[in-house]
């Protein structure tokens, strides 16, 4: 389910839940009774509080881990780039293949396209990357200095393959959804010891509208920092992308 679905759920629990409070018997309840129902609220609030922190500092060390890697192998593949360069103009081949199999990982990643490449299963190499990697081990090296770019390319490759790996296998939202079921539950309850005591009015509905909007709001942003590579907070594709130029004929 997508950041917005669930966000209109949760809307809908707590605006519901809101609802369903004004029309409970709450202003014939004794003065104890009303405090035992606040003491009860007020507990549910900051346990929900809590509960809400560690959903955002979780989906945001997420976001931000996986794009530190994006940028890792963002520079990774510049500096193999640069390696395969200094060995010599026999690796122009290899250098546009490399610029083929980065256009391939950014469609897997971003999910932007949808051709059967993009389909493949993610933590298989693309048919570029296999055919750079084999003829990355296939060099000659003439000299010593061939043969140490050769090993330190091969070591850039096999980082940036490495990370890759770890990127997919954090596609999935991190964001535990028994975490947000449990969450929207004890909203609703506290929006609905809201209405309990509320006379309904315009303002109060209002209110209950803006307050439950809210609501809704930081869920959506807590679902979208784990979806790190769709929806509005995606990180962007166009340093990767971009990050070679093409190779003059």
């Amino acid at each position: 389910m997508n950041a917005i679905a669930l966000s209109c759920i949760t809307f809908v629990c707590i605006s519901g839940g809101a609802l369903l409070g004004m029309f409970l018997p709450g202003h014939h309840l004794s003065t104890d009774d009303k405090d035992v129902v606040r003491l009860g609220t007020g507990l549910i609030g900051t346990i929900a509080a809590l509960v809400l922190g560690l959903l955002i500092a979780s989906a945001k060390g997420s976001y931000d881990t996986q794009s530190t890697q994006v940028t890792q192998m963002t520079s990774n593949v510049v500096l193999l780039d640069n390696l395969l360069a200094q060995y010599g103009p026999e690796t122009n081949d290899l250098r546009n293949l490399l610029r083929r199999g980065i256009v391939v990982l950014a469609d897997r990643m971003w999910r932007e396209k949808s051709s059967e490449v993009a389909k493949a299963n993610p933590f298989e190499a693309s048919a570029a990357g296999d055919a750079f990697f084999a003829k990355l081990q296939q060099l000659s090296p003439q000299n010593d200095s061939q043969r140490s770019l050769q090993v330190r390319a091969i070591q850039i490759a096999t980082e940036i393959a490495q990370t890759r790996l770890l990127l997919f296998a954090q596609t999935n939202n991190s964001i535990p959804m028994p975490f947000l079921v449990v969450l929207i539950f004890w909203l609703t309850i506290i929006f609905g010891s809201f209405g309990l005591f509320a006379k309904p009015s315009a303002t109060v509905f209002g209110s209950l509208f803006v307050f439950a909007l809210s609501a809704a709001g930081a869920i959506y942003l807590v679902l979208e920092l784990g979806q790190p590579f769709a929806g509005l907070m995606q990180i962007s594709s166009a340093p990767l992308r971009n990050v070679l130029t093409p190779l003059s004929p």
